[in-house]
């Protein structure tokens, strides 16, 4: 049986990402590769869509993402991974369906009218055509290649849906061409940050996907433990603890026998938090060391990306030509 298709992108960025944003989307990826059929892209046109007045770094964060995408497991052999606007025919079917999408669904989405508050208060223009359109834009991702699963957070999820809605009135009028994305949720639990607060760049209290032993030894020994256990012998509370928290995502194999030994005293918190930068350091220097050998070959990633995109619009070409055919278009002679 063929192998159901997943799409999914990311705006691109040059910074590492944190620990959180690497379990909730990269990590996700890499375990879907051998199960799905798989396309991952760096959504450059979507930065636009609120970032269009500053776009000094959009290359350099372009090429960034890619990095971070490789270093992180994605295997191009597997699946192509791709920049959106090396692929035409997402925007050329961004058009088609932006003529059967009501206004009322795009005004709608609650994501559109948080983001024009927030970012409003910021003193950015939003009152853009582009950036009403994205939901349409990302629609046009998922179905030019006809996904079938969509990995996605929450504040995702009205996107998504708007992209099963359009699908439904497309097929409706013109035929069956697209299948009706399905959401997939990460299973990863939240990771907190060092000082149990969700992991936020802004706040501060992040470790990043690609941090050195230094810094790893550094933001793990700061992480907030059980406040009422003073001495190494009194028991320990596991289920507040920020320490045992990264232990059940770097040290599963073990996190029963650790949590025993907290809630027995039998293990201090200073024994704790050793044991986590081993396991951490040990996960994470495969990641940093590829990503620096990466960075000093910008080529080879440009390769793959060219690669990438050559792949995806073999499929996007084909998916686009029987949309124009269902919508009556005449087509170029060849």
């Amino acid at each position: 049986m063929a192998k159901q298709r997943v799409f999914s992108g990311l705006r691109p960025t040059a910074e590492s990402p944190h620990l959180g944003n690497w379990l909730g989307a990269l990590n996700q990826w890499v375990n879907l590769q051998d199960e799905y059929d798989c396309f991952f892209s760096i959504v450059d046109w979507h930065a636009l869509t609120t970032s269009y007045d500053d776009t000094t770094a959009l290359r350099e964060n372009t090429l960034g993402a890619a990095i971070n995408f490789l270093s992180a497991g994605l295997d191009p052999k597997k699946s192509p991974i791709f920049v959106q606007s090396h692929v035409p025919e997402h925007v050329e079917l961004h058009i088609l369906l932006s003529m059967i999408t009501p206004i009322s669904w795009l005004e709608r989405c609650p994501t559109y009218k948080d983001q024009m508050i927030q970012l409003g208060k910021e003193g950015k223009d939003l009152s853009t055509y582009g950036f009403l359109g994205y939901p349409v834009l990302m629609a046009s991702d998922i179905l030019i290649y006809k996904a079938s699963v969509v990995p996605v957070g929450e504040d995702q999820a009205p996107h998504l849906e708007l992209a099963r809605e359009i699908a439904r009135r497309f097929n409706y009028l013109y035929g069956k061409v697209f299948p009706e994305p399905q959401i997939r949720l990460s299973e990863v639990p939240m990771l907190p940050g060092i000082d149990g607060r969700k992991m936020s760049k802004s706040y501060g209290n992040f470790i990043t996907m690609s941090a050195e032993t230094e810094e790893i030894k550094e933001k793990v020994r700061l992480m907030i433990t059980d406040p009422q256990r003073i001495r190494k012998t009194d028991p320990g509370n596991p289920d507040i603890c920020v320490v045992y928290a990264f232990q059940k995502i770097f040290n599963s194999e073990e996190t029963s026998k650790i949590e025993q030994s907290c809630r027995s005293g039998e293990i201090g918190c200073v024994e704790c938090k050793r044991i986590l930068i081993e396991k951490m350091d040990q996960r994470l220097t495969p990641i940093r060391e590829k990503r620096k050998e990466l960075a000093n070959n910008p080529g080879l990633v440009e390769d793959i990306l060219a690669d990438g995109a050559a792949r995806a619009r073999e499929v996007a070409r084909q998916t686009l030509e029987e949309v124009k055919e269902k919508m009556g278009l005449l087509m170029p002679k060849e």
